[in-house]
C-alpha cells in the first residue's frame, strides 16, 4: 500500500514528473508520426502497384508464349481466379508529333500490347484513364485552361478500347509523364503545356521484333493516334509506358499467326515454298487477378500447377506446331514489383531503427530525474527501510513510477500521434497558406504581456521570475515574428511529389510496439536510481539526511 501512495504523492506533487510524461509522450508521438506516414506512402505504392500488374504475373521471353488462348481459358476456370489478360511487353521508339518543324522528338518507352476487355477484369486500365470529360458543379471548379471542361465524351470510350470512335483507327494511350505536354499543378491535377494536348495527335510507334533464334528483324513502325492518357500512380510506369491493341503489338513484332513453310522442299513456279501449318499467335506475359481473399502466393501455387499441366498436354500432342517455352517467370505482384517496393521498405526499416534511438533519450530523461529525486528523498527513504520497508519495497516504489510515467507518457504519445496523422493534410495546407493575422498579433500581445511581468520581476529583484519571463518573452516575440513573415510553405507539394496527398492513418502495429518500447526505457531508466535507493542504509539516511 505504502509503495502506491508513495508513488501517487511523487507523482502528483512536483512539477518535473509531467514534464518526464511530456518528453516520453513527444518521443513517441515522433516515432509513431513519422513511421505512419512513411507505412502509409509505402501501402499506397504497393496498392498502386498491385492495381497495373493483378496478384500474379506469368513471363516468358521476348520468342512469347503459344497457345496461350488455352491456357488463358484453363487459368479463368480456376475457382480462386477472377480474370486473367494476355499481353506483350517490350521496348520501343516513340516519335512526338512535337516540336513544329520536321525535327521531332523521340522517346524511348515501354510498350504494352493489350486486351482492353480483358485487361480491365484483371487491373484498374479503365479507371487509371486520366481525361474525362466533367460538367456541372466538378467542371466549374476546374481551372478554366483544364480540357476536362470540353471534352468529348467518346474520349473515354476511345482509351477504353484502344480505338478512335471517329476513324476507327487503332489507338494508343501514353503514360501522363511520357509526354512533354502535361504540367502538373499544386492539387495534383494536369494541365496542357507549350500547346501540345496530346489526344487527338498522331505518334509513330518503332519496335524490333526478335525471332524464336534470338535474331533482330527490320524494326516495324505503325503511327497510332493518342486516344487518352494514363495516370497509374507509380511514376516510373506513367513516365514510360504506352498501351496499344494487343494485335497491333502481334502484328508489328511478328507473333501473330502466321502460315508456316517447309523451306527444305522446293518453291513452286512463283517462288513459294508450300505451307504445311501455321505458327499460333504468342504473347510475352499473362496477368492473374485473384477472387478478393485469395493470397497471391496461393494463386502463385495454382497457377504453376495449371502451366505445369498445359506444358504436358502441349508436349504430348504430336500436331502442334509449336512448343511451350522451357522456361517461365511465374511471379507473385510484389516479386515482380520489388524493384519498386523494396527500397521504400527499406527506408522505413531505416528510420523505425534511427527513431528508436529516441528511447535512449526516455531512459537517460528518467534516470537523471529519479537520481535527483531519490538524492532529495534520502531521509524518506531511511523512514520507511527504519519502519520495516524491505529493499525490494522501497525499489518497487521507484520501478512503479517508472512504470506509471511511462504508461502515462505513451498513451499521451499515441493520442498526440493520431491527432497529428488523421489531421495532417489540414496541418500541411494550414502550412503553406499565410498565417492569420490574428495569430501573430495574438503572439505579439502575449509577448507584451510577458515583458510586463518582466518588468515587474525586475523591480523586484527576484532573479528565477525575471529569467522566466524574459524567456516567456523571446519565445513568443520570436512565434509572433515567424508567423508575421510566415507566406506560406509548400512542404509535400504535389507538383513535384507524384501522391497527391499525405497519408492519412495511423501505423497502429508501430504505434503499440512504439508504446511498449517507451514504457520498458522508461522502467529501465527508472531502474538504476531505485537500486540506489534500495542500498540506503537507514542509519546514515537519517543521521545525515
Amino acid at each position: 500500500m505504502y509503495a502506491a501512495l508513495l508513488s501517487n504523492r511523487y507523482l502528483t506533487s512536483r512539477l518535473i514528473p509531467f514534464i518526464a510524461i511530456g518528453a516520453v509522450g513527444l518521443c513517441v508521438a515522433l516515432v509513431v508520426t513519422v513511421v505512419s506516414v512513411m507505412s502509409g506512402f509505402l501501402d499506397m505504392l504497393k496498392d498502386s502497384g498491385r492495381r497495373i500488374v493483378g496478384d500474379v504475373i506469368v513471363s516468358t521471353g521476348l520468342g512469347g508464349l503459344p497457345y496461350y488462348e488455352e491456357l488463358l481459358a484453363d487459368l479463368r476456370a480456376l475457382p480462386v481466379v477472377q480474370g486473367a489478360t494476355p499481353l506483350i511487353d517490350t521496348i520501343g521508339l516513340l516519335r512526338m508529333p512535337y516540336p513544329h518543324g520536321p525535327t521531332k522528338e523521340v522517346a524511348q518507352v515501354q510498350v504494352w500490347a493489350i486486351d482492353p476487355a480483358s485487361l480491365v477484369k484483371v487491373t484498374d486500365f479503365a479507371e487509371d484513364l486520366y481525361w474525362r470529360p466533367a460538367s456541372g458543379d466538378a467542371a466549374n471548379a476546374l481551372h478554366p485552361d483544364d480540357p476536362r471542361r470540353s471534352l468529348d465524351p467518346e474520349i473515354v470510350r476511345d482509351g477504353e478500347t484502344l480505338t478512335q470512335s471517329a476513324t476507327g483507327r487503332s489507338g494508343i494511350a501514353l503514360g501522363m509523364h511520357v509526354s512533354i505536354g502535361n504540367a502538373r499543378q499544386a492539387d495534383g491535377s494536369y494541365l496542357p503545356r507549350y500547346g501540345w494536348f496530346m489526344p487527338g495527335h498522331d505518334v509513330t510507334l518503332t519496335v524490333v521484333p526478335v525471332s524464336l533464334q534470338g535474331r533482330i528483324s527490320e524494326p516495324r513502325e505503325q503511327i497510332f493516334p493518342v486516344v487518352n492518357e494514363v495516370q497509374t500512380g507509380v511514376y516510373e510506369v506513367d513516365r514510360n509506358r504506352v498501351f496499344i491493341p494487343l494485335s497491333d503489338g502481334q502484328r508489328l513484332l511478328r507473333l501473330d499467326e502466321a502460315p508456316l513453310y517447309d523451306l527444305s522442299a522446293a518453291p513452286d513456279e512463283n517462288g513459294n515454298y508450300p505451307v504445311i501449318g501455321r505458327t499460333p499467335a504468342r504473347v510475352t506475359k499473362l496477368l492473374v487477378r485473384g477472387t478478393p481473399g485469395v493470397h497471391a502466393n496461393d494463386l502463385r501455387a495454382e497457377v504453376e500447377r495449371v502451366y505445369d499441366a498445359f506444358t504436358a498436354r502441349i508436349k504430348k500432342d504430336g500436331a502442334r506446331t509449336a512448343r511451350a517455352p522451357e522456361f517461365v517467370s511465374v511471379l507473385t505482384w510484389e516479386q515482380q514489383l520489388r524493384d519498386l517496393i523494396t527500397p521504400v521498405e527499406k527506408e522505413r526499416e531505416m528510420m523505425r531503427v534511427l527513431f528508436s534511438l529516441i528511447y535512449i533519450v526516455c531512459a537517460g530523461l528518467i534516470l537523471s530525474i529519479f537520481w535527483a529525486i531519490v538524492v532529495e528523498k534520502v531521509r524518506d527513504i531511511g523512514i520507511l527501510r527504519s519502519v520495516g520497508a524491505s529493499r525490494l519495497g522501497v525499489m518497487w516504489i521507484f520501478l512503479r513510477y517508472g512504470l506509471v510515467i511511462g504508461l502515462a507518457g505513451s498513451a499521451v504519445g499515441i493520442a498526440l500521434a493520431w491527432i497529428i496523422v488523421r489531421n495532417i493534410n489540414a496541418i500541411h495546407q494550414a502550412i503553406g497558406s499565410d498565417a492569420p493575422s490574428i495569430m501573430w498579433m495574438g503572439a505579439f500581445a502575449l509577448a507584451a504581456v510577458s515583458f510586463v511581468g518582466l518588468v515587474r520581476a525586475a523591480l523586484r529583484r527576484r532573479i528565477l521570475p525575471m529569467l522566466l519571463w524574459l524567456l516567456a518573452t523571446f519565445v513568443l516575440g520570436l512565434v509572433g515574428a515567424l508567423l508575421f513573415f510566415h507566406k506560406g510553405t509548400l512542404i509535400w507539394d504535389p507538383s513535384v511529389y507524384y501522391f497527391s496527398v499525405i497519408p492519412d492513418q495511423v501505423d497502429w502495429t508501430t504505434a503499440w510496439t512504439t508504446a511498449l518500447g517507451g514504457v520498458l526505457f522508461s522502467v529501465i531508466g527508472a531502474a538504476i536510481p531505485a537500486a540506489k535507493a534500495a542500498d540506503i542504509d537507514p542509519v546514515e539516511a537519517l543521521h545525515y539526511g
